[in-house]
């Protein structure tokens, strides 16, 4: 192992949820506003993931007013607080950009249903 395994090994975070792409989340992500720190959540769904170790980052896209809002998080950033996995999404390809140019229930997606029994 390098010096640069080494260090990403250290910055990665240890709690990270498993979603995919096509899954719904909610990010929590702490914004900084002059002296004051709040809490800012944003659900959506995740139409990519790129990269691999300290360096992934996912996409995450929601509808605000009619508009469509994406916004790119870095997966193991300390200003990340939490990642909830809303409900699992059946999707058949790695990227969902094609979500852009649907609009209603057109850009709905399938239920993944997972087995909750273990054994």
């Amino acid at each position: 192992m390098n010096a640069v395994d080494f260090i990403e090994k250290q910055l990665m975070r240890k709690s990270v949820p498993k979603f995919s792409v096509g899954d719904t989340v909610k990010v929590h992500m702490r914004v900084v506003e002059g002296e004051k720190e709040r809490i800012q959540v944003v659900e959506g769904v995740v139409i990519a993931r790129k990269h691999e170790s300290v360096r992934e980052t996912f996409t995450v896209r929601k509808m605000s007013s009619g508009i469509g809002v994406e916004r790119i998080f870095p997966l193991h950033s300390p200003r990340v607080e939490k990642i909830e996995v809303v409900r699992s999404g059946k999707v058949r390809r790695a990227k969902l950009y094609y979500l852009r140019k649907l609009k209603g229930k057109a850009a709905r997606l399938g239920e993944r249903f997972r087995n909750t029994q273990s054994g």
